[in-house]
């Protein structure tokens, strides 16, 4: 076996075993005790720094000398979802509830085998690194935007840092397939929440009433769907957004008008422009609703995550230090917290493909088997789904990533 061999195997069986401890201990939000403690047991043996600079953030300095100066960053979101695990793997969440669907548990793994590889570059090899590197294990992507937090906490003006990378697994993306893009990348989110007020009488006294005198919150809500879904179509021409509500409720019991209804929903956009124009045709055709059936409402818009814009200069240059990145043509109409770095400092994020590729040689489709423990070879289910699960291997692709950029100019 040759020197690479024994490395990659090396790596590999790191990434493994973290990879497979973190999954076992999904855990949510800020609440992250035994993951962070985790995290921590593997940092301690590194000559790194280890610092808590905001709640349930766990920070790790690699100090590369007097000569450098600048500091690169490399982020990992530590928090899982609120999902019951059904991948039947023999490594399976632990906490009833709880899983790790979203590869949350691959970033970490990722960053920490980075985090191994740096402090052995330091011991082994002082003075090739010109670049500090700071590992940010951050809480609370999927519910909060932890990233703000961090951001305001002051660690990246403490450490000098000036650039930072972070990865998100992807199953619609082939495995071996790294894609990234100059400029927007990911949308903008903004949870938006519909409470609708009528009256709720029983439905024999409602023979005759006209419409506009129903106060029949139900009513009301299923007009303002069916506007809402037009003003989408036509804003959606111009410009990808979209607001759809995964979450309807009205009403209390089958033979009585709903007096109350929540309908609760996602908008993504690109642009404040067009966030200003949707935010605005969504109020527009919640009171013309309301309006016509009688009937009040609360509007709230979150503030939400910004959308992922990556720096051009820098990704740049990390498109000459991986030169097979695949780039995104259009942005996603999807969310992610790292968006708040990019607001404080130059970054870029990238996809790594752990989905089965789309043929063999020959033509023929590939085959996705488990291993002994239950993990398939390629993700076959959509992230946030109770049965998403991939090899380890298909992380190597991301570590050799933080690798090269860790010891880009």
């Amino acid at each position: 076996m040759d020197t690479n061999d024994t490395q990659r195997s090396a790596d590999l069986a790191r990434i493994v075993r973290y990879r497979r401890d973190l999954h076992r201990i999904p855990e949510l939000g800020f609440d992250l005790g035994q993951t962070a403690a985790y995290v921590e047991r593997v940092l301690a043996g590194l000559s790194c720094e280890v610092t808590h600079p905001c709640d349930s953030c766990v920070c790790a300095y690699f100090d590369a000398g007097v000569d450098a100066a600048s500091t690169t960053a490399i982020r990992a979101d530590m928090d899982a979802l609120p999902i019951e695990e059904a991948t039947g793997a023999s490594f399976a969440s632990t906490h009833p509830g709880k899983m790790h669907a979203c590869g949350h548990d691959a970033h970490m793994a990722m960053a920490l085998a980075a985090a191994v590889y740096v402090d052995c570059v330091l011991r082994e090899r002082p003075g090739e690194l010109g670049r500090n590197v700071l590992f940010v294990f951050q809480p609370a992507e999927e519910t909060t935007g932890g990233a703000k937090t961090v951001c305001e906490s002051g660690v990246f003006e403490r450490y000098h840092v000036d650039r930072i990378f972070g990865f998100h697994v992807w199953p619609d993306l082939p495995a071996g397939t790294v894609a990234s893009c100059a400029g927007p990348m990911l949308a903008r989110a903004s949870e938006t929440h519909v409470r609708i007020h009528g009256e709720s009488i029983h439905i024999a006294k409602t023979l005759g009433v006209h419409e506009a005198e129903s106060h029949d919150a139900a009513l009301a809500a299923a007009r303002f769907l069916v506007a809402e879904r037009e003003l989408m179509d036509r804003l959606g021409a111009e410009e990808p957004c979209i607001c759809k509500f995964g979450l309807v409720e009205a009403g209390t019991v089958c033979n009585a008008v709903a007096g109350e209804a929540h309908l609760a929903g996602s908008l993504r956009v690109f642009t404040d422009s067009m966030l200003d124009r949707a935010r605005a045709g969504i109020r527009r055709a919640l009171e013309e609703a309301c309006a016509a059936t009688g009937c009040t409402y609360d509007l709230d818009f979150a503030e939400g995550y910004p959308p992922v814009d990556n720096d051009p200069a820098l990704f740049g240059l990390a498109h000459q230090v991986v030169p097979e990145l695949e780039l995104i043509e259009e942005p996603l109409l999807i969310a992610e917290d790292f968006s708040f770095y990019q607001r404080h400092l130059p970054g870029v994020f990238f996809l790594l493909g752990c989905g089965v590729p789309t043929m063999a040689d020959g033509g023929l489709p590939v085959e996705n088997p488990r291993d002994e423990q239950g993990c398939p070879a390629y993700a076959t289910a959509a992230l946030h789904t109770d049965t998403m699960l991939f090899s380890e291997e298909r992380l190597l692709l991301g570590l050799d990533v933080y690798k090269r950029l860790v010891h880009m100019a």
